[in-house]
């Protein structure tokens, strides 16, 4: 299964792509930078510029800082990765930055109630923008 990740909300994307992992299936998430996560802009940076403080230089923990790795850790969080079922589950999820040519003649599915429509006065932030900014503060 291929999801185009764009304009879909990051959480309810994140479900549905683990829980389609948890029932054996491939999931691979195309065009991670263009995910979006709702809500006020310097709330979500400050939230994840703590987790990226967090941890102790050269020992961790380490917050990715790759679009495609922040969603991955997104949907690690709604598996249980610390047994096995999860640890199995989380491997059949691909993240990739853009389309890569092995999925750009095949069709991409899109998760319905996770799109988020950019004439709504929704606030959000994209994937892109978050990873630059929390690039730029370090």
């Amino acid at each position: 299964m291929i999801i185009d990740a764009s304009n879909l909300i990051l959480g309810r994307m994140a479900t549905f792509v683990a829980k389609k992992a948890l029932l054996g299936e491939e999931v691979d998430v195309v065009n991670c930078e263009n995910a979006v996560i709702t809500g006020d802009k310097n709330l979500i940076v400050n939230k994840y510029m703590q987790r990226v403080r967090r941890g102790v230089p050269f020992r961790g923990p380490h917050f990715p800082s790759g679009e495609e790795a922040v969603v991955k850790r997104t949907i690690r969080g709604m598996l249980p990765h610390k047994q096995h079922k999860g640890l199995v589950a989380l491997k059949r999820v691909k993240c990739y930055k853009g389309i890569p040519e092995q999925f750009k003649d095949k069709k991409a599915e899109t998760v319905d109630f996770a799109n988020i429509s950019k004439s709504s006065m929704v606030k959000y932030i994209t994937v892109d923008e978050l990873c630059r900014l929390l690039r730029g503060n370090n």
